[in-house]
């Protein structure tokens, strides 16, 4: 894994992490959760389509892969993340005249306080230690690419020190993110199905509508830090998450 790359960029695309067999194993799994047919267009009635926790063996082993595990170890340090025998939401999108109104630039919530419906983000990352995306499918630009600013890890933390422990929603946190992200450049999460992009958990990013010909089926995990990390994932470590925020901050 290019570490250098993930410090500086945010996110490394690990070309297949995921064998063949594996990955046609859950995309047959994923078919069967939804009402659409994979080989009538007719059925494709809406622009996406979300599939929860699969935990099924091929997405277990799909998790597990060594080379993903290599990677969290990596950049998150051993012993300071859970690992998971299933995966989190999928947003299968499909070609469709109608546009998805979840395409906004954004980072990823990962607890509910008290009394709220969506999640929050905090500067320590609490109850996230990194994102996942596994592409099911091929994924090229017209297919729905996920858009990611390259770089904007680095811009996350300062937004979010304000909050404190506390932190805030999706709602609050997306257009300031956004905003402080703008000049950052965009590269689309194009590649073949069994690639896995490694995700800093500040990284800002953002779905598009499917403008392809054929779905796009991807999945998004949140790794969880272990219990004894829950609140404060990377207070302690010298792992590359870990330096990346103190860098960010310190530069506040």
């Amino acid at each position: 894994m290019d570490v250098d790359a993930f410090v500086r960029d945010g996110f490394v695309k690990l070309e297949q992490a995921v064998p063949a067999d594996v990955v046609d194993a859950c995309v047959r799994l994923l078919w069967e959760r939804i009402d659409p047919e994979p080989d009538d267009p007719r059925t494709w009635t809406e622009p996406v389509h979300w599939v929860g926790n699969m935990g099924q063996p091929p997405f277990e082993q799909a998790m597990n892969m060594p080379v993903l595990v290599d990677a969290m170890n990596t950049v998150i340090g051993p012993g300071r993340w859970h690992p998971r025998n299933e995966m989190g939401a999928f947003p299968l999108r499909f070609p469709h005249a109608d546009e998805p109104d979840d395409a906004g630039w954004h980072i990823e919530g990962a607890y509910m306080p008290p009394g709220e419906t969506s999640y929050w983000t905090n500067v320590h990352s609490s109850y996230r230690a990194l994102l996942l995306l596994f592409l099911f499918t091929d994924v090229d630009e017209h297919t729905a690419p996920t858009r990611i600013r390259a770089g904007s890890h680095m811009d996350v933390p300062r937004v979010l020190l304000p909050y404190g422990e506390t932190g805030a929603s999706g709602e609050v946190l997306s257009p300031l993110v956004a905003a402080a992200s703008a000049h950052r450049p965009t590269v689309l999460g194009t590649g073949r199905a069994g690639d896995v992009f490694v995700c800093h958990p500040f990284l800002v990013h953002a779905a598009q509508p499917n403008h392809g010909t054929r779905p796009r089926f991807l999945s998004q995990p949140c790794i969880s830090p272990t219990d004894n990390h829950m609140l404060k994932p990377y207070e302690g470590s010298d792992s590359p998450i870990a330096r990346t925020i103190r860098q960010a901050l310190n530069g506040a």
